[in-house]
């Protein structure tokens, strides 16, 4: 991360939604010569597209209907530091190349202006599809994906590292004992093992959502697993036997448990490690010689 921020080079930032996309580009921005200066982010996907152009370029005054007042674009909003193109692919198609050019030139002009404003600023992109894929599907267009795209950094599902999980955790709770007024220490251990557990759908910001709402009821000292919303705090898990086949060779009998104990942990491979007593790569490298998803 601090060789990216060290530069001015473009960054394309993958993974689902709720992995911390965002949180990755500020850090960037923190990191980087910039950090004093703004940082504004757009996500294409939350914006009219009838709206689009004018976010990202700005207006003048009257230069459509409802433009009351001139008002600066993204670009002009973040000169001299860091522009985040959030869901970069929901991006209208035929506003890309308009964007590039922008890109490309290093100037832009306002919507009903004459005159090209130049401006410094360090753009990152992000999305939560697979960029070659939205290429393919004519979502993206290559030329703006390879322009933006210097350095990729790709985030990982909250369940492909859970090893991350305590070190959330933590941060969480200090941040929202600030917010709420609370006392709370940290967790128990079997609280954990539930947070460990669970699948994590929505990635990094449903366990945001699941500490606030832990810290609130808490209060103070150690959150409980009655602290956690119903689906999290109930689950705990179980024991599960596994019948094998007759005259099961030994390499059959281990791609048979690691399989079996993936689907059972919703294709989590930190808990699958966990669960089995093995290193996470391990789990990765047996995927891989068996040709599955490492």
């Amino acid at each position: 991360m601090s060789l990216i921020a060290s530069t001015d080079a473009g960054a394309l930032i993958t993974g689902e939604s709720g992995t911390g996309k965002e949180v990755a580009a500020r850090t960037i921005h923190e990191l980087s010569t910039r950090a004093s200066q703004p940082f504004v982010a757009i996500n294409a996907a939350a914006i009219p597209e009838g709206l689009m152009e004018s976010e990202i370029f700005g207006h003048e005054r009257g230069a459509f209907t409802g433009a009351v007042s001139s008002r600066a674009g993204c670009f002009e909003q973040a000169d001299r530091g860091t522009l985040l193109l959030d869901e970069l692919a929901e991006m209208p198609i035929a506003l890309q190349p308009k964007l590039l050019r922008v890109l490309e030139d290093g100037r832009v002009r306002r919507l009903g202006s004459a005159r090209e404003a130049a401006f410094d600023v360090r753009v990152i992109a992000a999305t939560n599809r697979d960029p070659m894929t939205a290429v393919d599907e004519g979502k993206l267009r290559a030329d703006l994906m390879y322009r933006l795209n210097v350095f990729s950094i790709v985030l990982p599902a909250l369940r492909e590292r859970t090893e991350d999980i305590p070190l959330l955790a933590r941060h969480f709770i200090h941040l929202f004992n600030h917010k709420h007024g609370a006392e709370v220490h940290a967790m128990r251990e079997t609280t954990m093992d539930r947070l460990q557990a669970w699948h994590w759908p929505g990635n990094v910001r449903e366990l945001r959502n699941v500490i606030e709402r832990s810290v609130v009821i808490a209060r103070h000292g150690w959150i409980e697993p009655s602290h956690l919303p119903p689906h999290i705090g109930a689950a705990k898990p179980t024991g599960h036997s596994l019948e094998l086949p007759a005259h099961t060779t030994l390499a059959e009998a281990e791609r048979l448990l690691i399989r079996t104990t993936l689907e059972r942990t919703g294709n989590n491979k930190a808990e699958t490690a966990r669960l089995l007593g093995l290193d996470v790569k391990t789990i990765r490298n047996k995927l891989r010689s068996w040709a599955l998803d490492g």
